[in-house]
């Protein structure tokens, strides 16, 4: 179940899933906040269908595949240097700043470029060994 994690305007942070049957939403100051909470709705709408009797739809027994906008990303995976990440993968450190703040509109080939180097990363540091 594909669950979005985006900032909002308010600078709080909401998730909400993008397939499957209904919407659920959780929101909080924080991505894990957010997480929580949508976690917490997903627990209360399968415990409205099981005191109804009604099918529990996939939204409630898929398990949640979060997928972050640039500020929720940054903002939950605080160890990410922005900056340094940027040089990372060619990005300029102010460009990349103003992504994660959502000052600017991110092309489509702009955000599989920044897809790819986390990929890039995920998979140097799966591979590293520590001596």
């Amino acid at each position: 179940m594909k669950v979005a994690i985006e900032k909002q305007k308010d600078g709080t942070y909401i998730a909400y899933n993008v397939e499957g049957e209904g919407v659920i939403i959780g929101t909080g100051n924080s991505v894990s906040e957010a997480k929580d909470d949508y976690m917490n709705s997903v627990e209360e709408v399968r415990a409205i269908c099981i005191a109804d009797g009604d099918n529990l739809p996939d939204t409630v027994t898929a398990k949640p595949q979060f997928k972050f906008d640039l500020s929720s990303l940054f903002e939950y995976y605080s160890m990410l240097n922005v900056s340094a990440f940027a040089k990372f993968v060619g990005i300029s450190s102010s460009l990349m700043r103003q992504y994660k703040q959502g000052n600017t509109y991110i092309s489509e080939k702009q955000l599989e470029k920044i897809q790819a180097g986390i990929h890039r990363l995920g998979k140097e540091f799966s591979a590293l060994t520590l001596v």
